[in-house]
């Protein structure tokens, strides 16, 4: 481990490789907390009918024929709080901040107790495991390229609003074609985005003082940028290879 005595205090003054190491270890240890809160509400609530008819309307068979109420507002709440995150983080405390976060990843992971109704088990822990592998190279080719990605971040982020708004216009048209494509330009734009992400934050890791609230704050704000790269990647393949039969 790389350490700089300070010879005017005597405190251990870590080299920017180990701030680096550090700060990522923070934001890789928030997503899985994330990954995991959202994995068990997901199934909690898709296993228990009691539950899940908070959030569908069930028919005499069991059969979803229906969002409530509480289902839109539990689907939409996920996205206020990415914006309240965005908006507010040099406002809020770092405790906050985090209580907010863990906020996001439970009501996400209510809002997708949907593809275990849609999906087969055994499909979506294949997909899961290929997204993994796939974010996990991207990551990794986002923090050793020493290639600028900023361009290409502001190309994909363009990409991001034009498959966002192709999916809304779809929610109307219905169309299976049109579906697909979304799939495969957002499975595209999630893997450039891992990489990018991935560089932004070893940069920031380089420039942020370790051990402080707004390290830890940062390390949240990434810890969120990543969370959604992966369960994006992982909702595309997801409608790409993980029909049920």
């Amino acid at each position: 481990m790389e350490q700089h005595p300070a010879p005017a205090t005597g405190q251990v003054v870590y080299g920017p490789e180990t701030n680096v190491r550090t700060f990522l270890s923070h934001v890789f240890a928030y997503m899985a907390a994330a990954l995991i809160i959202s994995g068990a509400m997901a199934w909690l609530f898709a296993s228990t009918p009691g539950l899940l008819a908070y959030l569908y309307s069930v028919d005499g068979a069991g059969q979803v024929t229906g969002r409530s109420l509480l289902g839109w507002g539990v689907m939409l709440a996920p996205l206020g709080l990415v914006f309240l995150m965005g908006g507010m983080v040099n406002r809020l405390s770092g405790t906050a901040l985090l209580l907010t976060f863990l906020a996001f990843a439970t009501l996400m992971g209510i809002s997708l107790c949907y593809i275990f109704i849609l999906y087969a088990p055994a499909a979506i822990i294949k997909v899961f495991f290929m997204s993994a592998a796939i974010f996990g190279i991207m990551a990794v080719a986002g923090y050793t390229t020493r290639t600028d990605l900023t361009r290409l971040g502001s190309l994909l982020f363009i990409g991001l609003i034009g498959i966002i708004i192709a999916s809304v216009v779809n929610m109307f048209l219905g169309s299976s074609s049109m579906d697909y494509i979304i799939s495969i330009l957002g499975v595209i734009v999630f893997t450039g985005l891992t990489a990018y992400d991935m560089q932004k934050l070893k940069r920031m890791g380089e420039e942020v003082a370790t051990g402080t609230e707004t390290a830890q704050k940062m390390a949240l704000m990434g810890a969120l940028s990543l969370y959604l790269d992966f369960i994006n990647l992982f909702l595309m393949l997801l409608r790409l290879f993980g029909r049920r039969d």
